[in-house]
């Protein structure tokens, strides 16, 4: 059967069923990561295979990949941008199309005029050591024409994972009974026959390459027995270099039927008193609302807030309720919130952020830069 006369939207009852394993439930690196999904979901191989490249090659599904744990790989950073308004659209497309060490790109506006309303582009990005996010930064400044940047590196991680098909039916202030785990960001060296296999594990899958036994053309590709490919993913997996394997949904763009799993994507910021980030991380990341949830320090462009986190959903005012649940949650377990907002996000693209040193060598020399110079102990 073509892909084309096979169920592709994520209300097929046989589609949720595997989205909501696929999307979040296969942790760490696994030898069959589709098979781990038929079994969990109850859907024979043959099906699970054939719907996740129907829903990839109908764009419900925007990519099938192997994630990494990159704050454990390269420094990374989200990163404000005070930019014109008549170069945000100019800004926006440069960040996504021609930066590969720029992921989310957003455009995100505040219902008031609030400190910090002025940055309306936000970015991820990520730089593999030995170069500096403040260099690279201040050449994508150079080249976009804003104003001014702020970095917001990740002190800390308090992360759930909860997929978006999950999600929909999560009631506000439904959490885990324990609070969030605290995830570190600290940075991991690797050799580079190791930088090879997890450069091939990370590709992203296009629908003809989903088969069972997956690894095997990766493993050739890195130049590896696919014994010798596992071994080592394996050991990236012991020494949590190596995050899930998913099928992420295109959920703020409308699909082909004119769905979307989301329309808001809202960034939650709070400013609890110093000595409390990580209590408070915890309390806000056991929230299944919750995407994602870090320790950020926002300095006084964003009223020094040190807790934010990202929050999906279809209806604004829910999202709102959410929010006002974890908030609800926060005085009761006695952390004060001096200062909350929201920046809601509009347009938007992601993609995977490089993070190979070699990749940042070879986009130095693409673009004119002298990597010596963009090093962080230049």
């Amino acid at each position: 059967m073509s892909t084309a006369t096979v169920p592709a939207h994520v209300d097929d009852a046989v589609n949720s069923r595997i989205l909501a394993v696929s999307e979040d439930r296969i942790h760490g690196f696994t030898r069959y990561p589709l098979r781990e999904i038929a079994t969990m979901s109850g859907v024979p191989i043959d099906t699970v295979i054939e719907r996740i490249a129907a829903m990839l090659d109908a764009g419900t599904v925007r990519r099938v990949r192997q994630t990494l744990m990159s704050t454990s790989l390269a420094p990374g950073a989200l990163v404000a941008w005070n930019v014109p308004g008549d170069r945000l659209r100019g800004a926006f497309d440069f960040m996504f199309d021609q930066d590969p060490f720029s992921g989310h790109v957003v455009l995100r506006t505040t219902d008031r005029e609030t400190p910090g309303s002025q940055y309306r582009l936000w970015t991820t990005i990520k730089v593999p050591r030995p170069y500096s996010m403040d260099a690279h930064c201040a050449y994508l400044r150079e080249q976009v024409g804003a104003h001014a940047f702020t970095l917001l590196p990740a002190r800390k991680l308090f992360a759930l994972g909860v997929g978006h098909v999950r999600r929909r039916t999560i009631e506000p202030g439904d959490k885990t009974r324990e609070p969030g785990r605290v995830l570190d960001t600290k940075i991991i060296d690797l050799t580079d026959r190791e930088w090879r296999v997890l450069m091939a594990l990370k590709r992203e899958f296009g629908p003809g390459e989903l088969r069972e036994d997956i690894w095997i053309p990766r493993a050739d590709e890195a130049g590896e027995s696919i014994e010798d490919f596992c071994a080592i993913a394996a050991s990236l997996n012991e020494r949590r270099v190596i995050g899930r394997f998913s099928t992420f949904l295109e959920h703020v763009k409308e699909h082909r039927d004119g769905s979307r799993v989301t329309r808001y994507n809202a960034l939650f910021h709070w400013r609890v008193p110093p000595g409390e980030e990580l209590r408070a991380g915890r309390e806000v990341g056991r929230h299944h609302c919750m995407t994602h949830a870090y320790w950020r320090e926002g300095g006084p462009e964003f009223s020094n807030v040190n807790i934010m986190g990202v929050s999906h959903g279809t209806d604004k005012q829910r999202v709102l309720a959410h929010k006002a649940a974890i908030d609800a949650h926060l005085e009761r377990v006695g952390i004060p919130v001096g200062y909350t907002n929201v920046f809601w996000g509009g347009r938007s693209e992601i993609k995977p952020s490089e993070i190979s040193p070699i990749a940042y060598r070879q986009w130095c020399v693409d673009v004119g830069l002298d990597s010596e110079q963009m090093r962080a102990d230049a």
